[in-house]
């Protein structure tokens, strides 16, 4: 037994290939819960389909709700993948 290895290590690596994870691996409750809350501003997004007027600083545009808010959703995601990178 090397040093690295613990009583609850051994029992989990049988019948696995090196570098392949299980399902219960991966599926934390973090990721779980993020998953949800996508699925559910997903089903926001696409609920509200009718066309809004938006100020982008100057200029007022005509477009589809859905279309404002997945921009905006898009652009939170990038901004929080590129600081929670950064941390």
């Amino acid at each position: 037994m090397s040093p690295k290895t613990t009583a609850s290590d051994r029992g989990r690596g049988r019948g696995r290939a090196r570098g392949h994870r299980q399902w219960d691996d991966m599926l934390t409750p973090g990721r779980v819960t993020v998953g949800l809350l996508a699925v559910l501003a997903l089903v926001f997004i696409f609920e509200n389909t009718r066309t809004t007027k938006i100020r982008l600083l100057f200029p007022e545009v005509t477009m589809p709700l859905w279309l404002a808010l997945l921009g905006t959703a898009l652009i939170g995601a990038v901004c929080g993948a590129y600081f929670m990178k950064r941390r």
